[in-house]
């Protein structure tokens, strides 16, 4: 039998299928004003959650996300989903796992594609479209409570969302996470949530991702802060622009007008 004869005889129905969908966890700093002017805005690291305005989980926060369609690849769902229900377009994706446990979803077996995503800047009062019932970025704190256990804070004005998971490691060595039954979230997307963190993180630390954030020109002590906002993670300054020498590169040009001192303005040297 040659291919073209078996694949006239083959019938994919014959094996049980799963749904499939994305889920986005998508990351922008929010500037956050000093009353004294000569001290730049601090920045936060933001998530941008959307509250179910259906069931399962009606009324709990999630991720933007959604069912793949037929002949999308899940890149194109995972952008899709986000702009239909928050209106936002992605600068970047970033694979943060596959999510397969066979009761993760309580519709059935539905295996997600996660991704974790960066749009820059939060712009205040997201468009909620779609099934969602509203849109908002929510600051996150994401810390090690001891030498396996960390603890997800997510904070939107009086809303504050509340979870501990530990960190596992498969056989062959990789690292993902498992939330207690407590999640404040809906779905495992307190899980998602974390594996995108871990790996936004590794990434920032390796000065990749960063400049997302960023205009195209930019000072150092703009980036550097970029870097301990996303890693929570302070460094010297002097150390910093060490190991940043080699991913910049000096412009001609200078902050001008926001009452500090002029500084060099830099740029992303293309690696």
């Amino acid at each position: 039998m040659d291919e073209k004869s078996f694949l006239s005889e083959y019938s994919i129905e014959n094996y049980e299928r799963p749904s499939v969908t994305t889920d986005i966890a998508v990351f922008a700093l929010r500037y956050e004003e000093n009353e004294n002017y000569r001290l730049n805005s601090s920045k936060k690291l933001s998530i941008l959650l959307i509250k179910r305005g259906e069931y399962p989980f009606k009324g709990m926060w999630a991720l933007p996300g959604g069912f793949l369609r037929k002949g999308e690849t899940v890149e194109e769902c995972a952008v899709r989903e986000i702009f239909e229900e928050t209106s936002v377009k992605p600068l970047s994706l970033i694979s943060a796992g596959v999510f397969s446990k066979p009761d993760r979803d309580p519709r059935g077996w539905i295996i997600s594609n996660a991704f974790a995503s960066v749009i820059g800047k939060a712009e205040k009062n997201p468009e909620a479209g779609d099934d969602a019932a509203d849109a908002q970025w929510f600051d996150v704190t994401f810390e090690r409570t001891d030498e396996s256990m960390y603890r997800l804070k997510l904070v939107y004005e009086d809303t504050e969302l509340l979870s501990v998971l530990s960190e596992r490691k498969t056989s062959f060595g990789k690292i993902f996470f498992e939330a207690d039954e407590k999640s404040m979230l809906a779905f495992d997307h307190a899980e998602i949530i974390a594996s995108s963190l871990a790996e936004l993180r590794q990434r920032a630390k390796n000065f990749d991702v960063i400049f997302d954030f960023l205009p195209e020109k930019f000072t150092l002590t703009e980036l550097q802060s970029v870097q301990e906002a996303i890693t929570n993670i302070s460094v010297t300054p002097a150390n910093f622009r060490r190991k940043i020498s080699g991913y910049v590169s000096e412009t001609d040009e200078y902050t001008q007008g926001d009452g500090h001192r002029p500084a060099r303005l830099y740029k992303r040297n293309n690696l």
